[in-house]
C-alpha cells in the first residue's frame, strides 16, 4: 500500500526497529468482525457458527456479516472492527446509569454499551452530522434497542443544556483515521503532515464539553482510530493538565490480546499514560486504535439538572386506542404513560427520568410504540424489534421458506388459527416484523422501504 512519505519518516522515526512490522502490516488482509447482542435470543445463531472469538469482550467475534442474513436484519449481529470492539469494554456502563456517546455514528459503539446497560438507564448517542445521525438511528432500531435517545447536536449546545449530567461518556473522537489506513486506503487522500495536530486542535474543544457534560466521579472514555501521538498521548496530557480534577485510571489489557501500553515519552513524559492502551495492527489482528480511560474528581458541587420530560397529552379516544393495543396485543411490557412523547403521529416511550426533549434536535427520543391513523393504533416496526414471544399475545415463527417471503413483503398463509389482529413475526426465536391476521392470511407489515430478495 502506498502511504504519503511525510507519514513514513514519522513513523520511521518514533517506532524505530518496529518500523518495519508496523510498515508491513499494511500490506495484509483487513480482519473484519462483529458483535453479538445479548439483547437478543442468540440460541440458534451460537448453534450453527463457529467463528473465533475476540480476547477481549464477551460478545466479539472474528468474521464477516451478511448484510440480508436472518442474524444481521433481526439485529443478532453487529458487523464491527476487532480493535474498535475494546473501547466499550472499556467504559463498561452499567444499568441505570446516564450514558453519553458523543460521537455516536454509524453506531458500532452505541450498541455496545447498551448491551452492558440491559435496556435500562439513559443512553444518549449524538452525532453532530444530520446524514450520518440518521444511520445511528436506524441501527439503534435494527437492534431492538429502547433506552436510547439520538440526538444531532454540536458537543457545545449539549453541554449547555447537560452541564454534569452524565455518569460516563465515550468520545471517540473525530481523528486523522491513520489506523484506518488499510481498511479505508480513500483516508489516506485526505492525511497530511499537519492534518493530526489540525484534528487535535477539534478534538480539545469537544473534550472541553464532555469535561462540562460528566458529574464529579464520572468516568471519560478517549479513543481515536489514529497512531499520532498529536492525538492520543499527547491529547490526554493536556487534558489532565488543563482539567486537574481528572486522573488516568489504568486499563486492564486482557491476557493473549497484545494490546499495548501508551507511550510515556510521546505524552511529556507522564508515567501515568502506561495506563492507556495502544492496539497496532502489526501486533492484534484488528486496526490501529487508542483508548484512554478518565475518572473525574467526585465533590460537593452542585451541577444543574435539566428540566424533566413533560409527557405527551393524548387524547381521550388516543389513550384508549394505544390502551386497548396494549390489552389485546402485549403482555408483560412496561407502558408507562408518564413516559410517553409524541413527534406528529408516532407515539415513544422515553428511557426512565429523561430530561426535557423540546430544545434538542432529536431522531429518536427512546422506543418507538406506533401511531395513530384514523381512528386506529397501528405498532412501529421498532416495537417489533424490541419485543419477543414472551411480550406478546400473538407470534408467528417463519419457517425457511416463509422468511424469504415475509421479507419481499408478501402475503403469508398461515399454518396457526389466532385471533383477528396483530401479530409479531419471529424467526430463529427474535422480533422481525409486524402481521395483522385475518381470515386464515397474515397481512405484511414489513416496511417497504426494507424489502429485499433473499
Amino acid at each position: 500500500m502506498p502511504l504519503p512519505e511525510a507519514f513514513i519518516q514519522k513513523y520511521e522515526n518514533l517506532l524505530g526497529a518496529d518500523a518495519p512490522a508496523f510498515f508491513a502490516s499494511f500490506n495484509q488482509p483487513v480482519q473484519k468482525g462483529y458483535r453479538l447482542n445479548p439483547l437478543k435470543d442468540l440460541t440458534s445463531f451460537l448453534s450453527q457458527s463457529s467463528d473465533p472469538k475476540l480476547p477481549y469482550g464477551q460478545w466479539g467475534y472474528y468474521g464477516r456479516v451478511d448484510g440480508h442474513s436472518i442474524a444481521h436484519v433481526t439485529g443478532v449481529q453487529y458487523s464491527q472492527e476487532p480493535s474498535a470492539q475494546f473501547v466499550g469494554e472499556v467504559l463498561e456502563p452499567k444499568p441505570g446509569e446516564r450514558v453519553l456517546d458523543l460521537a455516536a455514528a454509524p453506531g458500532g459503539k452505541t450498541t455496545h454499551l447498551a448491551a452492558f446497560m440491559k435496556g435500562q438507564g439513559l443512553l444518549w448517542a449524538n452525532e453532530i452530522f444530520m446524514n450520518r445521525a440518521k444511520i445511528l438511528s436506524e441501527n439503534v432500531e435494527r437492534l431492538g434497542l429502547q433506552n436510547v435517545v439520538v440526538s444531532s447536536q454540536t458537543p457545545a449546545e449539549l453541554a449547555q443544556k447537560l452541564s454534569g449530567y452524565f455518569d460516563k461518556i465515550l468520545l471517540d473522537a473525530p481523528c486523522s483515521g491513520e489506523g484506518m489506513f488499510r481498511k479505508d486506503p480513500d483516508a489516506i487522500q485526505y492525511w497530511h503532515e499537519n492534518y493530526p495536530l489540525e484534528c487535535s486542535l477539534r478534538q480539545k474543544e469537544i473534550l472541553a464539553s464532555a469535561v462540562q457534560m460528566l458529574r464529579p466521579g464520572g468516568t471519560l472514555v478517549y479513543s481515536t482510530c489514529t497512531f499520532a501521538p498529536e492525538e492520543d498521548e499527547q491529547m490526554i496530557a493536556w487534558l489532565v493538565a488543563t482539567y486537574p480534577e481528572f486522573r488516568i485510571d489504568p486499563i486492564i489489557k486482557p491476557a493473549n490480546s497484545h494490546i499495548s501500553d501508551g507511550q510515556v515519552a510521546w505524552g511529556d513524559n507522564l508515567e501515568q499514560l502506561q495506563g492507556t492502551a495502544r492496539l497496532w495492527p502489526n501486533l492484534v489482528q484488528g486496526e490501529g486504535h487508542f483508548v484512554a480511560r478518565l475518572v473525574k474528581t467526585d465533590d460537593d458541587r452542585k451541577v444543574s439538572v435539566p428540566k424533566v420530560l413533560k409527557p405527551a397529552k393524548l387524547s381521550t379516544e388516543e389513550q384508549s386506542l394505544l390502551t386497548d393495543f396494549c390489552r389485546q396485543s402485549l403482555m408483560n411490557f412496561d407502558l408507562d404513560f408518564g413516559r410517553l412523547v409524541r413527534f406528529g403521529e408516532r407515539v415513544f416511550l422515553v428511557p426512565v427520568d429523561c430530561p426535557d426533549l423540546k430544545s434538542f434536535k432529536i431522531l429518536r427520543p427512546g422506543l418507538a410504540l406506533g401511531s395513530f391513523k384514523k381512528r386506529r393504533f397501528e405498532p412501529d416496526h421498532a416495537l417489533a424489534l424490541a419485543l419477543s414471544a414472551q411480550q406478546v399475545q400473538q407470534s408467528y415463527e417463519l419457517d425457511e421458506a416463509e422468511w424469504p417471503q415475509y421479507v419481499h413483503g408478501d402475503v403469508l398463509t398461515s399454518r396457526t388459527n389466532f385471533a383477528k389482529g396483530w401479530v409479531l413475526i419471529l424467526v430463529q426465536g427474535n422480533g422481525l416484523g409486524w402481521a395483522k391476521y385475518v381470515n386464515g392470511q397474515l397481512k405484511n407489515f414489513y416496511p417497504k422501504g426494507l424489502r429485499f430478495n433473499v
